[in-house]
C-alpha cells in the first residue's frame, strides 16, 4: 500500500527531474579525436536532415556544403547545387553593389546636413560677434559673447603693442647708428679742418669740396637722428 508520503516523494521527483531536464552542453572545440568524429558525423546527419525537412516543407531552394576537419565534402541541395550557387553570386552581388550605393548616399546627407549646421551656427556666430541678431540670445549667451569679444581686443592689443616694440627696438637701434656715424664724421671734419690751419695752401687743393660734402653729410644725418630720437620712457596706452 503506498502512502500520501510516499506518493507525494514520488510527485516531487519528478517534478524535480522535469526541471533539470537535459544538461547544456558546452559548445568548444572537441579535443579527442575519437569523440570529435563521432559528434561531427551525428551532427552533420542532423544537419542534412534539418536542410531536407526545410526544403520539403517551405519549399525552398537550399544548397549544403560541408567541409569535415579531414577535407571530405558532404553536400545537399534539392535543385542542382551549381545553380542554386550561381543563382546566390547573382543575389550577393546585385544586393550588395544597390546597398553599399545606398549607404553612401545616407553617409554623404549626413556628412551634407553636419557641414551646412556648422556654417549656420559660425555665421550666426560672427553676427553675434558684429552685435547683430541678439534678439533669440539669453542673457547667459549674450555674456559669452561679451566675453569673446574681450578676449579678442586683448589678443589684438597685445599683438598691437608686440609690433610697436619691436619698431621702437629698430628705431632706437638705428639712432644709436647714427650717433656713431656722426660722431665719426664730426671727427673727421675736425681732423681736416686741422690740417687746413696748419697747411691751408699745400692741403687746400686736396680738401676742396671734401669738407663741404661731409658737412652737409652731417647735417642730413643730424636731422634725421633728431627726427628717429624717441624718450626712453615713452609708455604705450591700451
Amino acid at each position: 500500500m503506498i502512502t500520501n508520503a510516499q506518493e507525494e516523494g514520488r510527485e516531487n521527483g519528478g517534478e524535480e527531474r522535469r526541471k533539470m531536464g537535459r544538461g547544456k552542453i558546452e559548445i568548444k572545440r572537441i579535443e579527442n579525436t575519437t569523440s570529435r568524429q563521432v559528434t561531427f558525423c551525428k551532427r552533420r546527419n542532423g544537419l542534412l536532415k534539418k536542410a531536407y525537412e526545410l526544403s520539403v516543407l517551405c519549399d525552398a531552394q537550399l544548397a549544403l556544403i560541408v567541409f569535415s576537419s579531414r577535407g571530405r565534402v558532404y553536400e545537399f541541395s534539392n535543385h542542382n547545387i551549381r545553380s542554386t550557387i550561381e543563382r546566390y553570386k547573382k543575389a550577393t552581388d546585385g544586393s550588395n553593389s544597390s546597398s553599399i550605393t545606398e549607404i553612401n548616399a545616407q553617409y554623404y546627407q549626413q556628412e551634407s546636413a553636419k557641414l551646412r549646421h556648422q556654417i549656420q551656427v559660425m555665421q550666426n556666430s560672427n553676427k553675434n560677434l558684429m552685435g547683430e541678431c541678439l534678439g533669440n540670445l539669453t542673457v547667459k549667451e549674450m555674456k559669452q559673447v561679451e566675453n569673446r569679444l574681450e578676449r579678442g581686443i586683448s589678443r589684438i592689443r597685445s599683438k598691437k603693442n608686440e609690433l610697436l616694440l619691436a619698431d621702437i627696438e629698430f628705431l632706437q637701434k638705428r639712432e644709436t647708428e647714427l650717433e656713431h656715424e656722426n660722431a665719426f664724421l664730426r671727427s673727421k671734419i675736425a681732423e681736416v679742418e686741422s690740417l687746413q690751419q696748419l697747411n691751408p695752401n699745400e692741403n687746400l687743393s686736396v680738401f676742396h669740396g671734401f669738407v663741404p660734402r661731409d658737412e652737409m653729410l652731417v647735417r642730413n644725418m643730424l636731422q634725421n637722428s633728431t627726427a628717429f630720437t624717441i624718450p626712453a620712457d615713452k609708455k604705450f596706452l591700451h
